[in-house]
């Protein structure tokens, strides 16, 4: 604070500068005092210096925050980088946004790209080891079309949270979305079965036509004789399966002929187009009785008569060697016992055999006994045991045979039918030898064909021509002698045709009943009577007194 009077020691003098009081030039009047500086007790600072520090203040708030509001960061593997970009995309749990992409680069072998994503807060549990991430873009599949919305927004990275205790931070992302998420609620189950058929991931399940469920993986078994496919039953239609469910393909169309006319069979549109797999509990059961647990492996029918057949057990494998042609018949071919479905054919072949100089084709097959009832399967022994063997050899001798037979006119397929033929030559069996080979009897069709070949062989040896030759010499003889006969023989025929009716003539004239004839020959009848009844009376009376032969009779004289 300036003051106008003070001690005159504190003026403030600059080393060249005259004194204020000297007057002259100076800039202040000669009789002013000098001014007297007095500094402040504190300083205040300037309203200015406020902006930047609030900004300043702001700042560090905001980075705090976006420190403390931060997650994990985590890298993702994926095959492409489609739809992907730096500090755009961004990671969503349940359409919420979870994380950012915050670079892309490639693997060291540049195989794969790597996606840094940095987690928010909230989502730095996803860091576990079963977390799942996939790319969300537009796709078709068996389960419909997902991901429309991206067309307008742009691609994001899906996640499904895991449930793991482990932390880990490098994921390899999956090229398809999982088709079951684990918030879901319900149980999953393996099937086995012999093909995949028309089955993707996220085909439907069917229970009574209604979808429950869908396909979440499959693959081919390690000896390749299967396929493997898991699927997924939401809650609560899983309460529904149980250990005696059974599973069966129930894509396409099931069309039948029978008795009762035509049946079609089909699960829904979705079905015949992109497949899928039905289950139910067989007849007069009770659905759930005793749920199955999770991952339970059940069997896959290939349809639902298979599937709701009795279990087969172990099959027996059988060769029957035919003498004929196979055309039409294909591996999968029926067994039939009489109408029951005994098993299928496996293989189809041809041999030669050295000795007899000719080829035979044997086809092998898969035969369950026990399909022939439970009764059958209690009272039979088993095969490897001498009474199965004796048992076996027994039905060959009284007649069992295999035979091809005519499935289908109008395709001409074949099947092999299993069955006792009692007139069959006589055959024997080693019932011990793997596979068991059955003897065979020729098709009934085949029989008639080789007899009418064989009678055609017979006529062709018949000399026709001669035939007609002979024959038309006899007509030529017959109608020359059919001439003789109208020319002479006739004549004389007819004159002695007039003769013999002259004769004939005459004959009844005589025998007419007042002609004299037949007078007296009934006078002659008249007198023969009388006199054979006089002989009746003497031989009556000769009989009671023979001894009037000697003596005569009584009372006559001498």
């Amino acid at each position: 604070m300036i003051s106008p009077q003070g001690p005159a020691n504190n003026t403030v003098k600059g080393p060249n500068e005259p004194s204020r009081n000297a007057g002259g030039d100076g800039g202040l009047p000669p009789n002013l005092p000098d001014p007297v500086i007095e500094p402040r007790s504190r300083w205040i600072p300037s309203l200015v210096w406020m902006i930047p520090l609030i900004a300043a203040l702001i700042g560090i708030a905001l980075v705090v925050k976006s420190v403390s509001g931060r997650g994990p960061t985590i890298t993702i593997s994926f095959a492409s980088a489609e739809g992907l970009e730096t500090s755009k995309t961004k990671l969503k749990y349940k359409d919420v946004d979870v994380g950012m992409v915050k670079d892309i680069t490639l693997s060291k072998d540049h195989s794969r790209v790597l996606v840094n994503v940095q987690l928010t807060k909230v989502a730095e549990d996803f860091a576990v080891k079963d977390t799942r991430f996939w790319v969300v873009r537009p796709r078709v599949a068996a389960s419909g079309v997902t991901g429309l919305g991206t067309l307008l927004s742009g691609g994001y990275i899906g996640v499904d949270a895991g449930k793991s205790k482990e932390d880990e931070t490098h994921f390899v992302g999956l090229e398809t979305p999982p088709a079951v998420t684990g918030d879901q609620k319900g149980r999953q189950f393996t099937l086995r079965g012999e093909s995949l058929g028309s089955i993707d991931i996220g085909s439907p399940i069917y229970y009574r036509r209604v979808q429950v469920g869908q396909v979440v993986g499959f693959s081919l078994d390690k000896d390749g004789t299967g396929v493997t496919m898991q699927v997924f039953v939401n809650a609560p239609y899983d309460r529904y399966i149980g250990t005696n469910s059974r599973w069966w393909h129930a894509s396409g169309v099931d069309l039948r002929l029978d008795a009762s006319g035509f049946k079609l069979n089909t699960q829904s549109l979705a079905t015949v187009v992109l497949g899928g797999i039905a289950f139910q509990t067989p007849p007069n059961q009770e659905p759930g009785q005793q749920q199955a647990p999770d991952n339970m492996t059940f069997r896959l029918g290939s349809d639902e008569q298979d599937a709701m057949r009795d279990p087969d057990g172990q099959p027996i494998r059988v060769v029957m060697n035919f003498n004929q042609s196979l055309r039409g018949l294909s591996v999968g071919a029926p067994i039939d016992f009489r109408g029951i479905l005994l098993g299928s054919v496996t293989g189809i072949g041809i041999e030669y055999d050295p000795k007899s100089r000719s080829f035979q084709m044997p086809v092998t097959m898969n035969i369950y006994p026990d399909r022939l009832g439970k009764r059958f399967r209690d009272s039979v022994p088993r095969q490897n045991t001498v009474a199965g063997q004796e048992l076996l050899q027994n039905l060959v001798s009284n007649g069992l045979r295999g035979q091809l037979r005519t499935g289908n006119l109008l395709t001409g397929q074949l099947y092999v039918a299993l069955d006792v033929f009692p007139k069959a030559p006589k055959a024997t069996v080693n019932a011990s030898a793997d596979p068991l080979e059955l003897p065979t009897v020729p098709n009934t069709l085949d029989e008639l064909q080789l007899q009418v070949a064989d009678i055609a062989k017979k006529l062709d040896k018949i000399s026709f021509d001669d035939i007609g030759n002979n024959l038309n010499r006899a007509l030529k003889n017959a109608n020359s002698l059919f001439k003789q006969l109208d020319t002479q023989v006739a004549p004389e025929a007819r004159n002695m045709l007039v003769a013999a009716q002259k004769t004939f003539g005459e004959a009844q004239n005589t025998l007419q009943q007042d002609s004299p004839l037949q007078t007296d020959v009934h006078q002659a009848l008249q007198e023969l009577t009388r006199t054979l009844q006089s002989l009746n009376a003497l031989a009556d009376y000769l009989e009671r007194h023979p001894e009037s032969l000697v003596r005569g009779k009584p009372g006559d004289k001498p």
